[in-house]
């Protein structure tokens, strides 16, 4: 914590852990992740709410079979966003009854009422700025349940800098009730050895150095229509000799570019994996020649320093919170310049001293970042929610 905060004594928190009921993506690995580190403090009696009842057993709660249910539930039913969040509200209430907590912390959009004192993460603005990147029924309800649990909170996370300013400025947010977390890096991605990473790179017919990665939701916000378009830049052999390997589970708007996606697996210079666990994608992404990331908007950009930690030089985009999280580690290209991102992709391939460098940058960022660190700047935003309340 900073200088001038005090310890946080004997808090009862319960935490929104219902995103863990599906496959982990971003905010599912920060809430787990941050979980698992306040769990080593003393000072913090947490429980979880997995969206149904009180869970003690986190690592049980991530299910693709549940996934799939909720995802048929929200394309079926009229309203299902809205019917969700009040059965979700109502057993929440039960379980606060039942507990008496001191405080709430949501790691999401859709903050829950609660008459306890309350701290939101908002990882970014994604809705306000990229509105097309959302569902429609989606964004009404983070419209509807966002702006106002913001309000009520009595402090607020946020994972950058650059997202303190957007929600201070947007949301008209007292300054002194954000705090900046920056968010960590699993151990799972770390420098491993050829011998560790070769059963897996063998599974997959990939050879170790020799493909692109590219890691993300399949959704339109992680412009994966412009990788695409960045790679095929590359000769012929080398997009054959340097696959584009793609990882992330099935998002919402897929079909923007499924047309460029099956162009590059029908002619074998793309590799589609889908959702992987975490020692499985840390260890392809030990085995990649580099990261490619040109997102859109980020709040922070995860897999940008998980990508580090495991030695892949990144090429991203100058946009949003990536330049302050990469720092000089990355390489930069604007979002409308495909050729430059060829440009890139072909340097790090050929030039050895280049792919060194890069190497060794995102090793020294990297180290930056902890969840550890996150976990004590988030008792920080406890203490303030706790003190305004």
């Amino acid at each position: 914590m900073s200088a001038n905060t005090t310890q946080v004594n004997d808090v009862k928190l319960v935490l929104n852990v219902s995103v863990l009921r599906g496959p982990c993506t971003g905010i599912g690995h920060y809430t787990l992740a941050l979980a698992r580190a306040l769990a080593n403090n003393k000072d913090v009696d947490a429980v979880y709410f997995d969206g149904f009842s009180i869970n003690e057993n986190l690592f049980d709660l991530g299910s693709k079979r549940n996934n799939r249910k909720a995802e048929a539930i929200k394309r079926w039913v009229p309203g299902a966003y809205w019917l969700r969040r009040l059965l979700m509200q109502q057993r929440f209430d039960s379980v606060c009854r039942q507990i008496r907590p001191d405080l709430y912390h949501e790691p999401s959009l859709w903050p829950l009422k609660c008459e306890s004192a309350s701290v939101v993460t908002l990882h970014d603005l994604t809705h306000i700025h990229y509105p097309e990147t959302q569902p429609r029924d989606r964004l009404k309800e983070i419209h509807e349940t966002c702006e106002k649990g913001l309000k009520r909170a009595g402090s607020v996370l946020v994972d950058s800098s650059f997202i303190a300013r957007e929600a201070i400025e947007h949301y008209r947010l007292s300054p002194e009730k954000v705090v900046v977390a920056p968010l960590g890096v699993s151990d799972h991605f770390r420098l491993r050895s050829k011998q560790e990473i070769a059963p897996l790179l063998k599974k997959m017919g990939l050879q170790d150095g020799k493909y692109i990665l590219s890691v993300g939701t399949l959704e339109p916000r992680k412009n994966l229509s412009f990788t695409l378009k960045a790679h095929r830049r590359l000769p012929s052999s080398l997009r054959r000799a340097y696959p584009l390997v793609l990882v992330g589970a099935s998002g919402w708007n897929r079909s923007r570019f499924s047309s460029e996606l099956e162009a590059g697996l029908a002619e074998g210079s793309v590799k589609q994996f889908g959702y992987l666990d975490d020692h499985s994608l840390a260890c392809l992404t030990n085995g990649a020649r580099m990261l490619v990331y040109p997102s859109l908007y980020e709040g922070f950009g995860l897999p940008v320093v998980e990508a580090m930690a495991s030695g892949l030089p990144v090429i991203t985009s100058n946009r949003a919170s990536l330049p302050e999280v990469a720092g000089n580690a990355a390489l930069y290209v604007e979002l409308d310049d495909p050729d430059a991102y060829a440009d890139q992709m072909l340097r790090l391939i050929e030039n050895e001293n280049r792919w060194k460098t890069c190497r060794q940058r995102g090793l020294k960022q990297a180290a930056g970042f902890s969840w550890q660190r996150c976990a004590e700047k988030t008792l920080s935003a406890y203490r303030i929610a706790l003190n305004r309340q």
